[in-house]
């Protein structure tokens, strides 16, 4: 039996590669792995350490700051650098910001505005239970779970008690959520909306005027009096500015001279019959 490059076998060490045999040397030359420390082949006597396509010697494949074994370890890579776990934490690993220890690789880990936490050190404040992945609120350098918040911080609500976590409304200085603060009348809700209030009640514009606005003795439209509205007010009557006007000939009488006949006003033109 011979190798490839016809040197005989026999009584000689060989190795079989898809049922060819190979003499050793030439093994090694056409399919050794070069080792990524000493950059020498990676004899077929060798154990062949590897990694992402890279392997090492045994014996060479260590860490590459403290110089330890790796073998049957758990390393870290760095920048194409082998590290073992302590060197690659000491380097590289944040610092849990509840314990100030380090955050080992592979161990979960809670990352909020630029600080970690180890999972079991990410707690709420108040109840010291672990927050993981629920909803939180941060309050002057501490992390709390919504119900602790809202139980030791939150506003309540004067309609409903319940806590105001975000946005809300403040009318006569209490706090309001947006989706409670609503027309008496209607129950449209009134945040950004105009509203007026009576008796300590709140109302749109448009139900206030239908309820209690005086009625213009023109149009019989309400006349709201607010936002400025002007109107004129005469023996218990009431006329929105435009609607001032003589019966007859339509004259406006604002800041004018008029007569009355009966319900209707009158330019003293138009008057001066009667």
């Amino acid at each position: 039996m011979f190798c490839f490059s016809f040197y005989s076998l026999f009584g000689n060490k060989y190795i079989l590669r898809e049922e060819s045999p190979y003499c050793v040397k030439c093994y090694e030359s056409l399919y050794s792995n070069t080792c990524e420390e000493c950059k020498k082949p990676i004899g077929a006597d060798c154990k062949d350490l590897s990694y992402k396509d890279r392997h090492w010697h045994e014996s060479c494949f260590h860490c590459f700051q403290c110089k330890n074994s790796l073998v049957d370890k758990p390393f870290a890579a760095k920048e194409e650098h082998l590290l073992c776990t302590d060197c690659y934490s000491n380097e590289y690993s944040s610092k849990c910001s509840e314990c100030k220890k380090t955050i080992m690789p592979g161990t979960r880990k809670m990352e909020y505005k630029g600080s970690s936490w180890h999972e079991t050190c990410f707690i709420c404040y108040r109840c010291q239970q672990p927050i993981g992945t629920k909803s939180f609120i941060p309050k002057d350098n501490q992390n709390f779970c919504v119900p602790c918040y809202e139980k030791q911080f939150a506003m309540q609500c004067v309609q409903c008690k319940k806590a105001i976590t975000t946005g809300g409304v403040t009318y006569r200085e209490q706090p309001w959520h947006k989706e409670c603060f609503v027309c008496t009348g209607c129950k449209k809700q009134l945040s950004g909306q105009r509203f007026t209030s009576r008796d300590e009640f709140a109302y749109c514009l448009s139900c206030f005027c239908s309820l209690y606005a005086k009625k213009c003795a023109g149009c019989t439209n309400p006349i709201s009096g607010l936002g400025g509205t002007k109107y004129i007010s005469f023996e218990e009557r009431q006329w929105h500015n435009d609607c001032f006007n003589c019966k007859k000939c339509s004259l406006s009488l604002v800041g004018r001279g008029f007569l009355t006949e009966r319900d209707d006003i009158l330019c003293p033109e138009c008057g001066k019959d009667i």
